[in-house]
């Protein structure tokens, strides 16, 4: 064995106990850093922690890169689907259709979304914070932030959308409520699990003045599931992806209403037509009463409840067991009783 190979063998030895190789000379000493020292001799060098720029420039969990959803979709097909053209819908979710005057109307149907934040302890109670409304063709008919009245604990901007910045001109929520009321009165409101819409808003709407998509998917069998979320709905029925990342209530209404526009006519079969504007609850009883023939009110007869002065008091005397009648035309009525065989009432013959 030549005098290199013995002197490898030997390392590795030494390496395999864990003991490191002996050094030539002076083992050499670590000096601590005197930053005192350094900024009196220096004093316009400062020293700042470092950054690791890989996790500043790209957190955890993100993504480096936002993708668009509409450049997937498909706005140039031909396709439609009961009677209505899957192109001009899924222009109307993103927003790229324009309207005639009379498109921007309310109309009879009216789609409605909102967004809420977190309230209370730990941000768990849902407070209105965004209420988007719009038409049959999409067009916007309100779009407002609602004011809090209490601390925001949680915006939920993943997917509310909604940031602090938003609350500025926001306004008061008795407010909006109010106008909220006013538009969709005597109007059919389209929206997806629309009772927590209501709930938030402190409002009631007549139930056959509602077309739920959540609900109205599962009855007529439109998804298997028995509440199917918006986004699953609109990509099944439109093929559009929605809510990929923070929540927009008017995309959300625009979806809902074009839902509801691919499956109106099945689903408006249950619920009975709305009455005339203006009509109340009393058409049912002029219908009846017009219905009625014309009869002539004979005198003493007004209206109900109002004596005319006509009237004539009857009187009705009660029968005995004899089928005698009593003549009542003298004065002395009480002389007669024991005439023609009629005794006095509790009298006794013996």
């Amino acid at each position: 064995m030549s005098t290199s190979a013995a002197k490898v063998s030997v390392e590795k030895q030494t390496f395999r106990k864990g003991k490191k190789p002996e050094q030539d000379g002076p083992p050499h000493k670590r000096r601590k850093l005197d930053r005192s020292q350094l900024s009196s001799a220096s004093p316009g060098l400062t020293f700042a922690p470092s950054q690791d720029t890989s996790t500043s420039a790209f957190p955890r969990g993100q993504s480096t890169t936002t993708i668009d959803p509409e450049l997937a979709v498909d706005f140039t097909t031909q396709a439609t689907k009961n009677g209505e053209s899957l192109a001009t819908l899924r222009k109307m979710i993103f927003g790229r259709l324009e309207y005639t005057s009379t498109q921007t109307d309310p109309g009879k149907y009216l789609a409605i979304d909102c967004e809420m934040v977190g309230v209370g302890i730990d941000g768990e109670e849902s407070s209105l914070a965004r209420v988007s409304i719009v038409n049959y063709w999409g067009a916007v008919q309100m779009d407002e932030f609602v004011k809090q009245k209490e601390r925001v604990v949680d915006y939920r901007t993943k997917w509310s959308g909604i940031r602090p910045s938003d609350m500025v001109k926001a306004k008061q929520f008795e407010e909006v409520q109010k106008a909220v009321a006013a538009l969709t009165k005597d109007r059919i409101i389209v929206g997806h699990a629309v009772h927590n819409d209501l709930k938030v808003l402190l409002l009631s709407h007549p139930g056959p003045c509602i077309r739920d998509t959540q609900h109205l998917a599962a009855k007529h069998n439109v998804t298997s599931s028995k509440r199917p979320a918006l986004r699953n709905l609109v990509k099944q029925e439109l093929d559009v992806v929605i809510q990929g990342g923070e929540h927009s209530s008017v995309t959300d209404a625009r979806a809902t209403m074009a839902v509801f526009r691919l499956h109106r006519k099945e689903w408006d079969k249950g619920f009975r037509p709305l009455p005339a504007p203006g009509a109340g609850g009393s058409n049912k009883r002029k219908h009846i009463e017009s219905s009625e023939p014309d009869v002539p009110t004979p005198p003493g007869r007004g209206r109900k409840g109002v004596s005319s002065g006509l009237s004539t008091i009857v009187k009705r005397t009660p029968q005995t067991k004899s089928k005698t009648a009593v003549k009542t035309t003298s004065s002395n009525w009480w002389t007669t009783l024991g005439a023609s065989g009629i005794t006095a009432k509790g009298s006794m013959k013996l």
